[in-house]
């Protein structure tokens, strides 16, 4: 024993080992090739049932096969109510591979899938248990969940005890937005309110420390098997080895205990160094305990303050490469929440299971706090929008943290490390536009150097694409408003996301087209009057400070695609020219009204429909770059082959096998193209 404790005593030790298994467990993720066991000829799948969630007509079930595989099945007179943990179900259906994102610095769910070593997901025709759970730990899970299935506070006590958050999309969103999302995941805070309640009846049985070590051990090691998550496994290993230091008299120093979490974390599931949740965990903690003397000094109330200000600026580079912005109120909310989760709600929680007569006291509290949030969640002006930084600029502000220890002078180098990261959109000298994946519809950026001035022409159809991918692609690049919306016309497909837009996102001013409006563009002008964002109608030009945006094709049609507006405008020797839904009859008005020739980029019309861009117009324009918003594979068909012929000459760019398509001109004049097919 005293050999072991002189090796784990040694100062750099523990240190390498971490670093080493660190780099394995980097190089083994990313090049050893992980392959699904099944194939998509497979069509009938047989597993035990690990996780599920029921809806109103589909219910959700991820199973243990060969492999993990997660199941979505759509019914309508069928039930689940006698469905377990543990079941043994046989599944009927088709695989599906999981999509990828289609849009820049957006969510990757075929990346989050395989880091939970999920290939597959199984879009299910039938469902049928052939045997009922035998599990002793299965069965123990579904006592628990039975109990408070019922409970109108149900869904806080899955996610507060049973490490299975189940809130709604928009209240999880809102406590993300507020920067609080870490008070509803099971991790140390809760490691330690469970320990302290089983030392206090311990405390009455027995005085040996190592039997309260074995029996908490167990404990956490029993909880860990049922309720996994990767906060949990953080400090749920953490807490194991602290007491094993104890016992054995180790004399590890703290921040090498912590250093062993990591590495046996990674031993046991290398893929949580992807884990948004177990970085955020880990890196909190690991600041937290470099800070440790210093918050023995303080007074309960400065530590609090100290905690939430220390976690909150440890924790900015990862928020703002995932989500591109801060929010400076979650400083506040979490010193005033922690103490209200830790002292009341979590003790509350626990005690709405042993008695559930609490339940509508536990709901008032939850359902108050949600109402605070959202409203909360909604007040722009203590957010801060960054653009996305490199991992190199990360490792960097990390780096300058750890020598702040030393010398606190060097805290203001990260300061200014955010500042340059904040400034440098405003510093980018380069051209670019954007033509957004959103499906059979339209959206488009352009953006003019130093972020002088953006333009959106058009929204997409609906509020999923607009709010999860446009949004955020906008963030991440360091935009915060739209200087000017332009809607083309009324269809759906081309202003459907525009609500959301002007309730997300900064919009200063609004173009509408000519024509009779439709019930989509009556709705937007009613929220432009509430929001008192200034909306004009068949405008000639958009005047920059140093460009002009045509908008042409004046004459007013009885069709709502002919009377698209039609975007023109040059950038250095580069003409671009952006169609909307406008059919061949506009075409030739086009012609006879302007001098429209070789155009550099065209938006090529109505998704390639054989409606537009007839032989003689695209003769007359001479595309040399043409771009084409359509869906994979529409019902429509489109694009039209004639319509692909017509543009042969061209080099064509399809978002249905491009996705989004970036052009970047620089100050050179050298225009780049980049995909992310």
């Amino acid at each position: 024993m005293k050999k072991l404790r002189h090796i784990l005593q040694s100062k750099h030790l523990i240190k390498i080992i971490t670093i080493i298994i660190f780099i394995i467990t980097l190089l083994y993720t990313n090049y050893y090739p992980f392959k699904s066991k099944y194939t998509k000829d497979d069509k009938e799948f047989i597993g035990i049932v690990t996780k599920y969630e029921v809806k109103e007509d589909k219910i959700t079930i991820e199973i243990k096969a060969k492999e993990k595989l997660l199941i979505t099945y759509k019914y309508q007179d069928k039930e689940f109510n006698n469905l377990s943990y543990g079941d043994k179900i046989k599944v009927k259906g088709t695989l599906i591979t999981p999509s990828k994102n289609t849009n820049q610095n957006t969510f990757n769910y075929q990346k989050y899938l395989y880091y939970k070593k999920i290939y597959y997901l199984v879009e299910a025709t039938s469902i049928n248990k052939i045997a009922n759970n035998h599990n002793y730990l299965y069965t123990i899970k579904n006592t628990l969940y039975q109990k408070i299935n019922k409970l109108k506070s149900s869904n806080y006590i899955k996610t507060l005890l049973f490490c299975d958050n189940t809130l709604s999309k928009e209240i999880k969103e809102s406590y993300r937005i507020n920067g609080i999302s870490h008070l509803f995941s099971v991790s140390g805070m809760h490691i330690n309110f469970f320990v302290s309640i089983i030392y206090l009846y311990l405390n009455k049985i027995t005085y040996n420390k190592r039997i309260k070590y074995l029996i908490t051990n167990i404990f956490i090691i029993t909880y860990l098997i049922l309720f996994p998550s990767s906060s949990l496994l953080r400090s749920a290993v953490m807490s194991i080895l602290y007491s094993i230091n104890y016992l054995l008299k180790l004399k590890i120093k703290k921040i090498d205990i912590l250093l062993l979490t990591l590495g046996v974390s990674l031993l046991i599931n290398p893929f949580i160094i992807y884990d948004l949740g177990y970085i955020y965990s880990y890196t909190i903690t690991f600041f937290l305990v470099l800070s440790s003397s210093t918050l023995k000094k303080k007074n309960k109330i400065n530590k609090i303050i100290y905690i939430s200000l220390l976690s909150f600026l440890v924790s900015i580079p990862i928020t703002i490469y995932n989500s591109f912005e801060i929010n400076i109120i979650s400083i506040l909310l979490n010193i005033i929440l922690v103490p209200i989760i830790s002292i009341i709600i979590l003790p509350l929680t626990i005690l709405t299971y042993i008695f559930p007569i609490l339940d509508s006291i536990l709901y008032l509290f939850a359902n108050t706090l949600e109402t605070i949030s959202l409203f909360i969640s909604k007040i722009n002006i203590t957010k801060i929008i960054f653009p996305k930084p490199s991992l190199l600029i990360i490792v960097l502000y990390y780096i300058i943290f750890l020598l702040s220890y030393q010398n606190k002078k060097y805290f203001y180098l990260n300061i200014i490390l955010l500042i340059i990261i904040y400034i440098s959109p405003y510093l980018n000298s380069n051209f670019e536009v954007v033509m957004f994946e959103v499906g059979e519809a339209d959206c488009h950026l352009i953006k003019y150097p130093y972020n002088k001035n953006t333009i959106l022409i058009d929204t997409g159809k609906n509020e999923y694409k607009i709010k999860n991918e446009v949004i955020p692609y906008l963030k991440s690049i360091g935009i915060k408003k739209i200087d000017y919306l332009i809607i083309t016309h009324g269809d759906e497909d081309h202003i459907g996301g525009s609500i959301t837009l002007i309730n997300n996102f900064q919009v200063k001013n609004v173009i509408l087209n000519k024509g009779t409006f439709t019930d989509i563009e009556k709705e937007l002008i009613k929220n432009l009057n509430k929001k008192k964002i200034p909306y004009q109608i068949n405008i000639n030009k958009i005047n920059l400070s140093n460009h002009t945006i045509y908008l042409l094709n004046n004459t007013k049609y009885n069709n709502e695609n002919d009377n698209s507006i039609i975007t023109y405008f040059t950038y250095q020797k580069y003409k671009f020219l952006y169609m909307g839904d406008a059919s061949i009859t506009t075409e030739d008005n086009l012609l006879e009204n302007y001098n429209l020739n070789n155009i550099s980029i065209l938006k090529v019309g109505h998704h390639g429909s054989n409606t537009s861009s007839s032989k003689d117009f695209i003769s007359q324009i001479n595309p040399s770059i043409s771009l084409i918003s359509v869906g994979e594979n529409n019902i429509y068909h489109h694009p039209n082959k004639e319509v692909i012929n017509n543009l042969s000459k061209s080099r064509i760019y399809r978002t249905d096998i491009n996705n989004m398509v970036k052009l970047t001109i620089n100050s050179k004049g050298i225009l780049k193209v980049t995909t992310i097919t």
